[in-house]
């Protein structure tokens, strides 16, 4: 897909409508955790150095189209400020005489904030009327939020139509990372896709078993893998309703030349609980009054095998119950290996979704992958083979 980077436009004297993702967690009007926030920097200050005035567009939670005061941006002012080392200005609406005095004011070397895109019901319905509004504010529209890029809405779909548009720099990696794991990657290609139910990853898996060499599959997911094969999987989560699905998929990897890697051996425990009692047992030896919490020492093995001679893996979900002690360790043993062969240069690792992030943070492992995205819908519709329309738009 066609789309222009920022580095091509040239900003001197430009106002750039930029759409980030700032959607940052506040307690008490204070930022607790600045991710998003230092991500958009790079594009910032790429504006900046090169004479543009950056006009931040942002949604923030779900007030549905109305003002709602506690969802207002004007709490992120001093974390921004903090993280571009410039002034930012804000201004309490993203369109009308307000925001347009505002854009009209800024001074060179300044930053503006336009108030919650999502206090305007025409954000969420894609309006006409207000990307036209939203447009008047600015010369270039530059889209930095490749969270919301799955999501047809004013500022991420209408707007890019109504001015030249390009990707900011990081929806630019999130872009190039992704094409580089899915679009024309390094093969052998191994996914490992965990998580606790197949009916949420249908799209997903019909998508990567054409796509990739070897499917890992881990998590409640396994469970309903293994029911499929007709493995008495005990008290473990488990889809049963979903078994049939499992073994067309099955079908399709097969068809694919695409091998599925599921758990041989497992580790059982009566409750759900850290360091509840628990034992490992090959899959089909799993107790009736036990559930399978974790993949055992042997799939870990075999795990680190397709790995060791893959050239290219994706990761969305972990191996098992990874909240849980012991319950993560084939997670952590996995990541680690996998970021192992990355440091090597052995690896190229795209992971994605919001377990994913987390587990690999657990595991020590998320700063050794190639590429982490904290863009979960969009990173998952990516995966399915999706067109996401804040991308579309750009081309």
């Amino acid at each position: 897909m066609a789309w222009t980077p920022l580095s091509d436009i040239d900003l001197a004297g430009k106002r750039v409508l930029t759409r980030v993702d700032i959607n940052v967690p506040v307690e008490d009007g204070v930022v607790t955790d600045t991710t998003r926030i230092d991500r958009i920097v790079p594009t910032v200050h790429h504006i900046l150095d090169a004479g543009g005035m950056p006009i931040l567009l942002a949604h923030f939670g779900r007030p549905k189209g109305k003002v709602v005061p506690e969802m207002s941006l004007r709490p992120l002012v001093p974390a921004l400020e903090a993280a571009i080392g410039a002034p930012v200005v804000f201004v309490a609406d993203c369109r009308g005489p307000a925001a347009e005095a505002a854009v009209g004011a800024l001074q060179p070397g300044e930053v503006l904030l336009c108030e919650n895109t999502r206090f305007h019901a025409g954000e969420e319905k894609n309006d006409a009327a207000l990307a036209d509004e939203m447009a008047r504010l600015g010369d270039v529209y530059c889209n930095d939020a490749f969270s919301a890029a799955h999501r047809a809405h004013a500022s991420t779909e209408a707007l890019a139509r109504r001015l030249p548009a390009c990707a900011g720099k990081l929806m630019q990696a999130e872009l190039t990372a992704l094409e580089s794991a899915l679009g024309s990657p390094e093969r052998p290609v191994a996914a490992v896709v965990g998580g606790a139910k197949v009916s949420t990853k249908l799209d997903l898996l019909g998508n990567l078993v054409e796509k990739v060499d070897t499917l890992i599959i881990g998590g409640g997911m396994a469970n309903t893998f293994l029911a499929a094969q007709g493995i008495d999987v005990g008290k473990s989560l488990a889809e049963h309703d979903m078994t049939d699905t499992a073994k067309e998929i099955a079908a399709k990897a097969a068809e694919a030349g695409c091998e599925i890697l599921l758990p041989r051996d497992v580790v059982v425990a009566r409750e759900f609980k850290a360091n509840a009692p628990h034992e490992v047992v090959m899959a089909e030896d799993c107790p009736a009054d036990a559930m399978i919490l974790d993949a055992g020492p042997d799939s870990v093995a075999h795990i680190k095998q397709v790995l060791d001679r893959s050239k290219t893996l994706i990761w969305n979900g972990p191996l098992g119950a990874f909240e849980l002690e012991p319950f993560d360790a084939a997670t952590n043993a996995a990541a680690a290996h996998a970021a192992a062969l990355t440091r090597e240069g052995k690896l190229i690792s795209v992971a994605g979704g919001g377990d994913t992030v987390a587990a690999l943070n657990q595991a020590g492992a998320a700063e050794d992958f190639t590429y982490i995205s904290t863009a979960g819908g969009a990173f998952l519709e990516w995966m399915e083979g999706k067109t996401l329309p804040g991308v579309a738009a750009l081309g």
